[in-house]
């Protein structure tokens, strides 16, 4: 059976996008990702859940090439949430990804000033989002989301492993 070439190219050009992605994941350098633990004055933390992965997790996500890490992390806070800090971040700490590659680092901070732009609409990457009580997260929460979260505000000792 001989698929319509709209179909043909739709195929061949999800292949491509796969290939140059498992090319492009394996051939680079290290990589940087930013978190943050945002915190209202209520002590509730914000989390999201992804279309894509299961759980809920910090928002945040890749630094690009020639980016600086805060920008980066203000615009996966606004894609993310609509949030904007109005105060400093402050830098949790630094930890290996090494479910992910083995070049992945995540730097994860603290943000306790912020304003909230206006309601984040659900969208391709994005399927819910929400202020939480730390006492009564979601079902799903990931496990290295609760443990940067016992850390922050539980004062655990901080890993070296995400």
């Amino acid at each position: 059976m001989r698929l319509p070439r709209i179909l043909q190219t739709k195929l061949a050009g999800r292949l491509l996008r796969r290939t140059f992605h498992t090319y492009w994941r394996f051939s680079r350098g290290m990589t940087l990702g930013v978190r943050a633990a945002v915190i209202d004055r209520d002590d509730r933390v914000f989390l999201i859940r992804h279309t894509y992965v299961p759980g809920w997790h910090l928002p945040g996500g890749g630094v690009e090439t020639g980016e600086p890490v805060l920008e980066a992390l203000e615009r996966e806070l606004r894609e993310e949430g609509c949030i904007v800090m109005t105060g400093a971040p402050h830098l949790h700490g630094v930890f290996f990804n090494r479910q992910t590659s083995p070049r992945d680092h995540i730097l994860v901070y603290t943000i306790r000033d912020f304003s909230v732009a206006g309601p984040k609409i659900p969208d391709r990457e994005i399927a819910e989002t929400g202020f939480f009580p730390v006492d009564r997260l979601p079902e799903g929460v990931t496990a290295a989301t609760r443990r940067r979260l016992a850390e922050i505000l539980r004062g655990e000792p901080v890993a070296a492993l995400w």
